[in-house]
C-alpha cells in the first residue's frame, strides 16, 4: 500500500492533470498483452501496418511482465493541457542516475538488451522509439483520447463540488480511499511506502489503467493513475444526427458531419469516430469547406476542421425535427 499525507495546504492542493507521454508510455501495456485490454482492440487492430516501421524491441522493454514502466517515463504533469514535445523535452534532461535506477527497478538486474550501455544512449534510443511511436500510432487519435480524459477530469471536478473530496477520491477506484487526512492506495504489487504529499497531489487519468497505481519511488512527487471513465466508448463507431431539413441540403453525411464540427477534428479522427475510411471522410471535408461551411487550421502535423460563422448559422437554423425513417415509425 502507498499512503500520502495530506498535511496543511496539500488538502487544498489536490490538482488533476494530462500527459500525452504517460498515456504513450502506458499503452505499451496493451502490446505486451493485448488480453488484458479488450477495450483498445478495434485500435490495436489499426496500427498493425504501422508497428514495422517503429522500435519494437525498445518499446517493449520499457514494460515487464507485470505491466510495470520506469517512473521517469511517467512523470507528474502539471496541467491538463501539456504537450507531449514538452515532455519530451524534458524527459531528454533525465539525470542518467534516475535512468538507470528506474530501469532496474523494473527489470531487476538483468536489463534487456535495448536497454543495456550507457545511460545517455539509451535515453537518446528511448525517446527516439517514443517520438516515432506517437507519429505514427498516437498523434491521429490523440485529439479523441484527449477529449475522453478531459471529460474525466471535468466530472471529477463536479464531484469534489457536490460531494466532498473524500468521495472524489473513493470513485477513482476501489483501491483508493481518504482515511482522516492519509490518501491510501491498496495495491497488487508489494510496493509499501508513505510519504508526505508535499508540493500536492496529482491525479492523471489514464486511458490505460486497470487499477489505480502511483510511482514505484517513494522519492517521485505524490501522484496516483487511475482509470478515466468512459474508455468502453472510445473506439465505438458513433452515429451522425441527421435533421431532415440538413439532410435535404447538404446530403445525410455532409449534414451530420457539419454537426459534429462544433469543436475541432482532423479527417483521421472523424474516420475513427465513425468507423469510416479517412479518403471518405477527405472528400466530404473538402466539400463542405469549399461551400464556406466550414474551415481547416494546421495544427502540428494534422489539418483539424470545425464548423465556419455560416456553418454555425445553418445547424442553429435547423429545425430539431424527427427523421423521415422516425416519421414513418410513428405513423
Amino acid at each position: 500500500m502507498v499512503q500520502y499525507e495530506l498535511l496543511g495546504m496539500d488538502a487544498a492542493d489536490v490538482r488533476f492533470a494530462v500527459s500525452p507521454l504517460n498515456e504513450l508510455v502506458l499503452s505499451l501495456r496493451a502490446w505486451r498483452d493485448p488480453g488484458r485490454f479488450p477495450l483498445h482492440l478495434r485500435w490495436l487492430h489499426t496500427l498493425e501496418g504501422a508497428r514495422e516501421g517503429l522500435d519494437e524491441a525498445m518499446l517493449l522493454a520499457l514494460t515487464n511482465t507485470r505491466l510495470w514502466t520506469p517512473d521517469f517515463l511517467n512523470p507528474r504533469p502539471y496541467s491538463p493541457l501539456t504537450r507531449i514535445t514538452d515532455e519530451l523535452e524534458k524527459l531528454a534532461h533525465t539525470d542518467p542516475a534516475v535512468v538507470r535506477r528506474d530501469l532496474r527497478a523494473v527489470h531487476g538486474g538483468a536489463l534487456p538488451g535495448p536497454l543495456r550501455g550507457s545511460a545517455p544512449r539509451v535515453l537518446a534510443r528511448i525517446i527516439d522509439a517514443l517520438g516515432e511511436y506517437w507519429r505514427l500510432c498516437f498523434e491521429p487519435y490523440w485529439p479523441r483520447m484527449r477529449a475522453l480524459l478531459e471529460g474525466d477530469v471535468t466530472f471529477r471536478g463536479r464531484q469534489i463540488a457536490q460531494r466532498g473530496l473524500a468521495a472524489m477520491l473513493s470513485g477513482l477506484s476501489d483501491t483508493v480511499r481518504l482515511v482522516d487526512n492519509v490518501v491510501e492506495v491498496h495495491l497488487r504489487s508489494k510496493l509499501d511506502y508513505s510519504r508526505a504529499a508535499t508540493g500536492g497531489l496529482t491525479l492523471v487519468p489514464s486511458l490505460w489503467a486497470l487499477i489505480a497505481s502511483t510511482p514505484i519511488s517513494a522519492d517521485e512527487p505524490p501522484m496516483i493513475l487511475y482509470p478515466a471513465r468512459g474508455v468502453a466508448t472510445l473506439w465505438e463507431p458513433q452515429s451522425l444526427p441527421t435533421p431532415d431539413s440538413l439532410a435535404g441540403l447538404l446530403g445525410a453525411t455532409r449534414a451530420g458531419l457539419l454537426i459534429h464540427l462544433d469543436t475541432p477534428a482532423s479527417s483521421t479522427e472523424l474516420a475513427v469516430r465513425l468507423g469510416v475510411t479517412p479518403t471518405a471522410v477527405n472528400q466530404h471535408l473538402r466539400a463542405l469547406r469549399a461551400g464556406g461551411v466550414l474551415v481547416s487550421t494546421r495544427y502540428g502535423r494534422s489539418v483539424l476542421y470545425r464548423r465556419s460563422d455560416l456553418g454555425d448559422l445553418l445547424v442553429a437554423s435547423a429545425r430539431p425535427e424527427r427523421s423521415t425513417a422516425a416519421v414513418r415509425a410513428a405513423s
